[in-house]
C-alpha cells in the first residue's frame, strides 16, 4: 500500500524517487496523485517526506487535487528541469545519495533528462528498477478497501458489457451457411461487435485502454490474439472473450475472460471446455492464504500434462499449444502486476491479505481451430476469504434465440 513507500525505499536504500509523465495512464504517477489532466509532470519524493509536484501553471488546479505540494513552472515540468537541472535538485536538497527513476515517458527525453540530471549532481546516483519488480508494484501489491472498491465497480462495469454483448450475439439473425447476421442483413464481424464493446464501455466511465480480445476459431487458440477484424461470427467455434477495460482517466483495471462457442459446440471443444473449467474449479477449491502464487501454477501445470497437454513447466521452450501461460497475475492500476505466478518466480509472490488477482487456466489448439480461456478477478480477503469481485455465468454455448440446429 501507498503506506509502505517508505518502508521499500529504505529497504531498497533509496533516498529519494522522481517519477516522470503524465497522471494519467502513467500508474507510479497516479498512484501517488490520483490522476487528473495533468501532462509532462515532475514529481519528487524523499524518503520520509510528502511528494512534490512540478507542472505546468495551466494545470496547477488539477495538480492541486492531490493535496500535495504544488510548484507551478512556465514551460511543462519537464523542459523546466531540464533547462532548470541543478536549481530544481537544490531547491529539493536533493545533492547526494541514491535516487531511483519511474514513470511512462519517450525514451529520447528521459536520457536527457538522466545526462542533465547527472550533470548537475555527480554525487547522486540515479538508478532504476526492474519493472516487474519495483518499488511501485511492491506498493501497489495489495490494495485497501477504497482501491478494491474501484475494481469491483470496474468488475461490474464489464459483466454487464459482457452480457450485453452475449444478447446481441444470440439475437442475430443465421445465414443457411451458420454465418451471423448484421441488422442490414450483412455479415457480423469482429469488428462490428468490438466497435458495440468501445461504445458501451465509454458510456459507464469504462475505457477499452489496451484492446479487448475477441479472437473466434484459430484466433480463439492463440492466447493474446485480438482477433481479425474482418472474421465473421459463425456458429459453433469458440470465441476467447478477454476484456479488461480500465476507468476513464487511467484509473484501476477489471480483468475477465469468457469462452462462447453460439448455438452449439463441437464434442471436441466441448471436451475441451469441460477440461479447463474442471481445473479452474480445482484451483479455486484449493487456494490458501499466504501460500505462494507459482504453488497454483504447478497445480494446473500438473493437472493438465497428466491428461496429455503440454506445459511450460513440463516442456519449456516457446509452446504454441496446450496450455501455454501461467495462471494468473495481480491486477489495479497495471493490467498485469504482481503478485505473479510463473512457476518461476521468486517465492515471496504470495497470495495474501489485500492482493487482487486473476486466475486464468486456459488450453489452445490453433490447428484445431479452437482454444479456451476462463478468467475472473480475485480479492484475499483481510479475513483471508476468496471472493470473485463480479459473478458472470459459465455458459459455453450460447443458444441462439432465433435460429435451431437441425
Amino acid at each position: 500500500m501507498r503506506s509502505d513507500l517508505d518502508t521499500l525505499m529504505q529497504a531498497r536504500n533509496l533516498d529519494a524517487i522522481l517519477v516522470l509523465g503524465n497522471a494519467e495512464h502513467n500508474p507510479p504517477m497516479y498512484y501517488l496523485i490520483g490522476g487528473g489532466h495533468i501532462s509532462n509532470a515532475v514529481l519528487f519524493k524523499k524518503r520520509g517526506e510528502p511528494a512534490v509536484i512540478y507542472c505546468n501553471a495551466m494545470e496547477r488546479e488539477e495538480a492541486a487535487k492531490s493535496g500535495l505540494e504544488v510548484i507551478p513552472t512556465r514551460l511543462n515540468a519537464t523542459e523546466t528541469l531540464l533547462n532548470d537541472t541543478k536549481e530544481i535538485l537544490d531547491a529539493q536538497a536533493i545533492t547526494s545519495g541514491r535516487v531511483a527513476l519511474y514513470g511512462i515517458f519517450d525514451v529520447g527525453t528521459t536520457l536527457a533528462l538522466i545526462k542533465a540530471l547527472k550533470s548537475a549532481a555527480p554525487d547522486v546516483e540515479f538508478v532504476g528498477e526492474e519493472k516487474d519488480d519495483s518499488l511501485f508494484l511492491h506498493a501497489m501489491e495489495t490494495k485497501d478497501d477504497a482501491e478494491v472498491a474501484r475494481i469491483r465497480r470496474m468488475g461490474k462495469v464489464t459483466t454487464e458489457v459482457v452480457g450485453m454483448v452475449a444478447d446481441y450475439l444470440t439475437s442475430r439473425d443465421v445465414r443457411n451457411d451458420e454465418v451471423l447476421l448484421r441488422e442490414d442483413g450483412n455479415p457480423l464481424t469482429i469488428r462490428d461487435v468490438k466497435g458495440k464493446i468501445a461504445s458501451w464501455l465509454v458510456e459507464r466511465g469504462a475505457v477499452d485502454v489496451e484492446g479487448c480480445i475477441f479472437a473466434i476459431g484459430r484466433d480463439a487458440g492463440i492466447p493474446h490474439s485480438v482477433g481479425n477484424p474482418d472474421d465473421v461470427l459463425r456458429l459453433g467455434q469458440t470465441i476467447v472473450f478477454d476484456i479488461f477495460p480500465g476507468e476513464a482517466g487511467g484509473g484501476y483495471f477489471y480483468d475477465f475472460t469468457r469462452t462462447w462457442s453460439l448455438g452449439y459446440a463441437t464434442p471436441e471443444a466441448q471436451a475441451l471446455y469441460e477440461e479447463v473449467k474442471q481445473v479452474y474449479d480445482k484451483v479455486i477449491e484449493n487456494v490458501d492464504l499466504n501460500v505462494s502464487f507459482k504453488e497454483y501454477q504447478k497445480l494446473v501445470c500438473d493437472e493438465f500434462n497428466a491428461n496429455g497437454h503440454p506445459t511450460p513447466m513440463h516442456n519449456g521452450g516457446v509452446l504454441t499449444e496446450g496450455y501455454v501461460h501461467s495462471l494468473g497475475h495481480g491486477l489495479g492500476l497495471n493490467v498485469h502486476e504482481r503478485p505473479w505466478s510463473r512457476h518461476n518466480a521468486n517465492g515471496d509472490n504470495l497470495l495474501k491479505s489485500g492482493v487482487v488477482v486473476t486466475i486464468e487456466p486456459g488450453l489452445y489448439y490453433p490447428e484445431k481451430g479452437m482454444g479456451v480461456r476462463i478468467e475472473d478477478s480475485y480479492w484475499v480477503r483481510p479475513d483471508g476469504i476468496l471472493e470473485k469481485l463480479a459473478e458472470y455465468p459459465y455458459d459455453f454455448v450460447l443458444p441462439m434465440k432465433n435460429w435451431k440446429k437441425d
